[in-house]
């Protein structure tokens, strides 16, 4: 009979996945209520704060909103247009959705768990589905690069012009950002030394270097490659509802609509956490955290406490931007991808090859504490002199003069003396 039990190790990973999927959905919910709030207090307007407990008068400052949004929302008609192909159709926002919560199996949500003394447990128990999994970081690419397919198959799918001309767009953007943010990820790869996300965090615990300081060009690469993988404002170009009604999902409704939307706002979330994890240190703060994988109950939560707070904050300055911003054009926004990003995040990859490379010879001639700021140095000069280079023979991409297009009548206008 015990046989047919499942083994501790299957029952807490089932528990984990059960955590995960439940509160990335919750937190997608009411994160998108403290969009508005975050939308309002920029339009100096009054956000969502009526809405409550059903059937009594306490209004708990809005917090009822994500869930009457949540019901209209399911409740709306399931409406599948005729002139659409219904099996791909239906399976862009399946494929969307599940990839997008796919990849949160290799990101940690913490350090790790005192040991529990559970036998067919790991001690200490990492704070992660899938631990063992050595390649983190192309796990995370790989599901990644799948969303430019769910949304170039809802597009077509779709036979309408506007979804076509979202998904054209779509698939050219992600494909051109898909390439600076991988050179940002590359050199704190190398730093690293290892593609598992939990050692990325624990380098930076251990030296005390946050890679936003080691690698500042790297970091600057990969937040602007981040924004446009997610189509979050100023790089919402696949959407555009001033041009394009919808974009790739004009023709969605009801709850297939709902898990677009629910996939979009965790690929904003899953850029937080990357963010925070490969170049703020993830759980660790200076004096609070320390940087042994030896923790109390007490020191686990801080942990815990710590890289929330942190991803928070990354998701509250996306939510700034989306509102503060104005949209790009799409060939400033080209523009910048393959003239500015992809030369930036060549020049920083180069760079910490370069050192990694000579950092043993560094040491042995200068001492570890010179190598070390060394080390430091080197990237931020780069970094300047990538930005300063940039600003120079790059000028279009901040160029917000109309673009002039040849008019045919104006060789009539001239010709009359118009």
């Amino acid at each position: 009979m015990n046989a047919l039990l499942p083994s501790p190790a299957t029952i807490a990973a089932l528990v984990k996945i059960g955590l995960l999927i439940g509160g990335l959905m919750t937190a997608a919910a009411y994160l998108v209520l403290v969009e508005r709030w975050m939308a309002a207090w920029v339009q100096d307007r009054k956000g969502p704060n009526r809405v409550g407990i059903p059937l009594t008068k306490i209004r708990l400052f809005g917090l009822g909103q994500p869930l009457a949004d949540g019901l209209k929302i399911i409740l709306k008609e399931d409406f599948t247009p005729k002139h659409v192909d219904k099996v791909l159709y239906n399976a862009a926002p399946l494929l969307i959705l599940a990839t997008s919560l796919a990849i949160f199996a290799a990101i940690p949500f913490g350090s790790v768990l005192p040991p529990l003394g559970i036998p067919g447990l790991p001690d200490p128990v990492p704070f992660l589905v899938a631990p063992s999994l050595d390649v983190g970081v192309l796990w995370v690419f790989a599901l990644s690069s799948i969303t430019v397919y769910s949304v170039l198959l809802g597009g077509w799918a779709s036979n309408n012009k506007y979804g076509f001309l979202g998904g054209l767009r779509s698939s050219a953007q992600l494909v051109a950002y898909e390439i600076p943010l991988g050179l940002g990820l590359l050199g704190v790869v190398l730093a690293a030394g290892s593609l598992r996300l939990d050692v990325i965090m624990s380098a930076q615990a251990q030296s005390g270097v946050w890679y936003v300081f080691a690698q500042p060009l790297g970091f600057i690469v990969f937040l602007v490659a981040a924004f446009a993988e997610a189509a979050r404002l100023p790089f919402d170009l696949p959407e555009a509802e001033q041009e394009l009604v919808g974009g790739y999902h004009t023709e969605y409704s009801g709850i297939k609509l709902l898990l677009f939307l629910v996939a979009e706002f965790l690929h904003m979330v899953t850029a937080s956490f990357l963010i925070v994890i490969m170049f703020l240190g993830g759980w660790h703060f200076w004096g609070l955290t320390g940087a042994g994988d030896e923790v109390t109950w007490a020191g686990a939560l801080i942990r815990f406490g710590v890289l929330s707070a942190k991803i928070f904050a990354v998701i509250l300055f996306f939510m700034l931007v989306r509102w503060s911003w104005p949209r790009f054009r799409f060939d400033q926004l080209m523009n910048l991808a393959w003239k500015v990003m992809l030369p930036l995040g060549l020049a920083n990859l180069v760079t910490v090859a370069t050192i990694e490379e000579f950092r043993p010879q560094l040491v042995a001639a200068l001492g570890a504490g010179p190598a070390k700021w060394l080390a430091i140095a080197a990237p931020w000069a780069v970094f300047f002199i990538g930005w300063i280079a940039a600003g120079l023979l790059t000028p279009s991409g901040t160029d917000n003069r109309p673009i002039r297009a040849h008019d045919p009548f104006d060789i009539e206008h001239e010709l009359s003396g118009a």
